[in-house]
């Protein structure tokens, strides 16, 4: 019970300020994103951590840095995907209200990085050879996001995704979705 008891004090903490100006020009957030990539989310994911900085009109600055993994069958092997990649981009406000607490942002990125396939491993445990390589990776991207103010510092995001990579023995096209949460500093 004084579990309970102390997160509602804390969100009540959280929430000092109802009527605070937000998306404040210089304002830095943090946010972390985990989304799917495909229908199996628990073998198919990625995970990014992006800094933004906020321009005028609800405009921001995207700086990021995401971990995408997903498994590509062969026969009865699972053959893991990995993929390191740095984004830079910026976001325009598309719609939003007058105190900003529903806001749909429309973004793009350039992205740059590395993906491995099969750990960098060539042979399979059935002795076949993967004849694609491990490549550094670059291309664009671009986002819709959703977000909701929870509070003045905390903003829920819903985002579909996509990338256009080049450098890539892989799928070029990339789509995803997925929820994050943005701490506003």
């Amino acid at each position: 019970m004084i579990r309970y008891i102390f997160a509602v004090v804390l969100a009540m903490l959280s929430m000092t300020a109802v009527q605070a100006q937000r998306m404040l020009p210089k304002q830095k957030g943090l946010e972390i994103n985990a989304g799917m990539l495909s229908k199996e989310i628990r073998e198919n994911y990625y995970l990014n951590l992006t800094l933004t900085v906020n321009g005028k009109n609800g405009n921001y600055w995207i700086w990021g840095a995401e971990y995408t993994h997903q498994f590509s069958g062969y026969r009865d092997v699972q053959i893991p995907l990995e993929a390191y990649t740095g984004e830079v981009g910026y976001s325009l406000q598309l719609l939003g209200d007058a105190r900003k607490t529903v806001t749909l942002n429309a973004g793009l990125t350039a992205m740059a990085g590395y993906e491995t396939i099969n750990r960098s491993e060539d042979m399979l445990p059935d002795g076949s050879t993967i004849l694609d390589k491990d490549n550094f990776v670059y291309g664009t991207g671009g986002r819709l996001t959703l977000e909701t103010y929870l509070s003045d510092r905390f903003v829920l995001l819903l985002q579909g995704r996509t990338k256009v990579l080049w450098g890539t023995d892989l799928k070029q096209f990339r789509p995803s979705a997925g929820v994050g949460l943005r701490f506003n500093f």
